[in-house]
């Protein structure tokens, strides 16, 4: 693609501006910062890469992951309550919804340790890993908020704090995974998923590109259900006190 086709492509932003102010969304600043944004992180992080795959080195694609993973636990958290205390718990469950699934693929030999694999796949899985926690975090939060009696009133009947809101947790999981599932459902009848858009786009064989975009498939789900799973189970106590009593929040 050249560059003076991608600029004639940009006559698409015109359109979401448009709307936002015919309809008095008032969205425009948004709009016109989030591209400038978009295009310069996207320009930056194009030189970084080119570098990054140019060296080739395994601490540098680890630190880079970190950093990757670091970003989006922040993300995560960024709307919810209590923001400090979630921030570890989002940046441990990112780590393990990435790792594990990760480690499957490299073991079993589905991609390389290398920055060109390692580092498009895991942005990936981060970033779903994220929204997923995200909608976890904020369900979790509605759910102790909007069921305070309830739980109190189980607590009073000598149910332990786990008992007490395993129902919430459970929801606070399904909320963040639904998406995931979903999306799921459509794949290859509503969407042609990046991955194998991608593949195809680069002239690779459309069966190759839908055997990778199915391992991306089963990576994601697995990441997802690793990270809500963790996200909820380790936040939920922060919603009781050291005398085993739900917080008014």
């Amino acid at each position: 693609m050249s560059i003076t086709t991608l600029l004639m492509t940009s006559i698409l932003i015109f359109v979401a501006l448009g709307i936002s102010k015919s309809q008095k969304i008032h969205l425009e600043k948004e709009m016109v910062i989030g591209i400038i944004r978009a295009i310069v992180q996207l320009s930056l992080i194009g030189l970084v890469l080119t570098y990054i795959f140019e060296i080739d080195n395994r601490i540098v694609t680890t630190v880079i992951l970190m950093l990757m993973v670091y970003n989006a636990s922040r993300v995560a958290t960024k709307r919810g309550k209590n923001k400090e205390e979630l921030k570890k718990v989002a940046f441990f469950s990112i780590f393990a919804g990435t790792a594990i699934p990760m480690s499957v693929l490299i073991i079993t030999g589905a991609i390389e340790y290398v920055p060109s694999q390692v580092i498009p796949v895991s942005g990936m899985v981060i970033g779903n890993a994220m929204v997923a926690l995200g909608l976890t975090f904020k369900q979790l939060h509605d759910n102790f908020t909007s069921n305070f009696y309830e739980i109190e009133i189980k607590l009073a009947l000598g149910a332990t704090e786990r008992v007490a809101s395993i129902h919430l947790i459970r929801d606070s999981i399904r909320t963040g995974m639904q998406p995931i599932v979903d999306s799921m459902q459509t794949l290859g009848i509503v969407q042609l998923p990046g991955m194998m858009t991608g593949l195809i786009l680069a002239g690779q064989s459309p069966v190759l590109a839908i055997k990778y975009q199915i391992m991306v498939t089963f990576m994601l789900l697995s990441a997802v259900a690793i990270t809500t799973s963790i996200g909820a189970f380790a936040t939920y106590r922060k919603y009781f006190t050291e005398e085993k009593q739900v917080k008014r929040i």
